[in-house]
């Protein structure tokens, strides 16, 4: 057995960084997720690896350390919540332009404006259809737990680097906030700047003699030219969606009715399944991991086994479930059952919401 330990969310995300061969973490605090930076510089990396950790001046500033720094094809990260998240999107943009490879957190809290600093999911469309200006996406992994905040840090990494995109973890403040048994993965030793060189052909390690320059820019002033690099990216995320959708299906062989949820509200759906099928009704669950790439062609493949109806569960006032309806084309009933703004759904009100929306609606 592992390293295991008892550790928060967001602590569990920050050791993950470390362990996963980071170079560097640039942040900023904000609630509900600094316990990142504050358990980074407690743990003192630097002494560790050699991972440089820095508290910037601003969230804005956080960004364009990581778009730096990964342009020299190094592995870094920032998190943040919801305000910060935003404050980061013409950077995500940028990034996303440049093609740099990165992982970020979003440990989302209520809004919209400084809301509350309560959990919340309401954080979806953002992450999802890009948050910032421009056509282009970006991988989101959505934790259910604790395990998958460390989880998640290694296989974004992976993901980041394997199609040069930018990675977004995105928990809420109830996978940040809570404690639980972790088994965090043996440490991946930091890139030597060689292997940098080695691995990253793309990236600005520096000219030398009788080599290309290597230049990291988001800009082309040249319409079809632009409109060729928009054409390569748009091709980069079909083969993402083809290949690294991810979900969990729960109690799905049998059901006539299927949750589909993602992060604390996928926990919390889980318990309605078993709710629901101790009074007679066939319910599932199917938890996603990925929210990009959507699996679409899962729930369109449980539509043509029979499912009479959806219920998307998710802790806004409905953004997941227009994805859910863009998936099934109409196949069955699809309705939404949210709590918003900090407050918390329970089972038995989810349970009640399938009854009332989608079985008697």
């Amino acid at each position: 057995m592992g390293d295991l330990r008892l550790m928060k969310g967001n602590e569990a995300l920050a050791e993950a960084a470390i362990r996963a061969g980071a170079d560097a973490y640039f942040g900023y605090p904000i609630t509900p997720q600094s316990e990142v930076i504050e358990y980074l510089m407690a743990e003192k990396p630097w002494e560790r690896t050699g991972m440089v950790v820095l508290q910037a001046e601003s969230e804005v500033a956080a960004i364009n350390m990581v778009y730096g720094a990964a342009g020299a094809g190094k592995k870094v990260m920032t998190t943040s919540s919801s305000p910060g998240i935003s404050l980061k999107q013409e950077g995500l943009s940028y990034i996303a332009g440049a093609e740099l490879p990165c992982v970020y957190a979003n440990v989302v809290r209520g809004g919209p404006g400084l809301g509350t600093i309560q959990p919340s999911q309401a954080d979806y469309f953002q992450s999802v259809k890009g948050g910032g200006h421009g056509d282009y996406r970006q991988i989101v992994l959505a934790p259910a737990s604790v395990q998958e905040m460390a989880d998640f840090v290694k296989l974004g990494f992976e993901l980041a680097f394997k199609y040069r995109i930018a990675v977004l973890i995105l928990a809420d403040g109830i996978i940040g906030q809570m404690m639980e048994k972790v088994e965090l993965f043996d440490p991946i030793p930091r890139l030597s700047d060689e292997e940098v060189i080695a691995q990253n052909p793309w990236a600005t390690t520096g000219k030398k003699k009788g080599t290309h320059r290597r230049i990291i820019t988001s800009l082309d002033l040249e319409a079809h030219e632009m409109e060729e690099h928009n054409k390569h990216l748009q091709a980069k995320y079909k083969v993402i969606e083809e290949n690294e959708v991810r979900f969990e299906a729960i109690d799905c062989e049998d059901a006539e009715y299927i949750f589909v949820a993602y992060g604390s509200s996928a926990r919390i759906a889980q318990k309605s399944v078993q709710l629901a099928r101790s009074k007679g009704i066939k319910a599932g669950l199917l938890r996603l991991i990925t929210l990009f790439p959507f699996p679409s062609k899962a729930l369109q493949t449980y539509c043509k086994n029979g499912v009479k109806g959806w219920l998307a569960v998710e802790m806004s006032a409905g953004q997941m479930v227009e994805d859910v309806m863009l998936a099934v084309k109409g196949c069955a009933k699809v309705e939404h059952f949210g709590r918003f703004g900090g407050v918390i759904h329970t089972p038995e009100e989810v349970l009640h919401a399938l009854e009332e929306k989608v079985i008697g609606g």
